[in-house]
């Protein structure tokens, strides 16, 4: 699976541990910046992850800022990004399995270091139900035209 990530300077240091814990499991990891801690501004990371998984040169996006809003509000403007906020165990194993999330946003200053990248670990191993939650994005497409 290859992966697109960024984050904005607040999220660079998790962005980083993030980036270690997914090639260590194997998997290809394109870096969309920031790459450091000097203020940036958030939207232009976003969009780059979020441009990468809408143009299917990747699979899956995360990104990461201070709250983890700002990265949804700009991933989420992107047709066929479905980008969820998560912010413990339940809402990452719902983002995968009801809504088959294809970019994950997390929020360096409200989630520990651990918890992050348990929500990482989880959000990749969910697989998706279909079923009845395809129902509910297949209306979503619909009524966003």
């Amino acid at each position: 699976m290859k992966i697109a990530i960024g984050s904005d300077h607040a999220g660079f240091p998790l962005k980083e541990k993030i980036k270690d814990l997914l090639t260590q499991k194997g998997l290809e990891v394109i870096d969309k910046g920031c790459y450091n801690t000097d203020s940036v501004h958030y939207p232009e990371f976003g969009a780059a992850v979020a441009k990468a998984v809408a143009d299917c040169e990747v699979s899956r996006g995360i990104l990461v800022c201070g709250t983890g809003i700002g990265m949804s509000m700009i991933a989420n403007r992107f047709h066929g990004v479905r980008a969820t906020l998560c912010h413990n165990e339940f809402t990452a194993t719902a983002a995968r399995e009801h809504n088959d999330s294809n970019l994950l946003c997390l929020g360096a200053r409200v989630l520990d270091e651990a918890l992050a990248l348990k929500l990482v670990e989880i959000w990749l191993a969910t697989e998706y139900a279909g079923g009845r939650h395809q129902t509910r994005l297949d209306l979503i497409e619909e009524l966003s035209k």
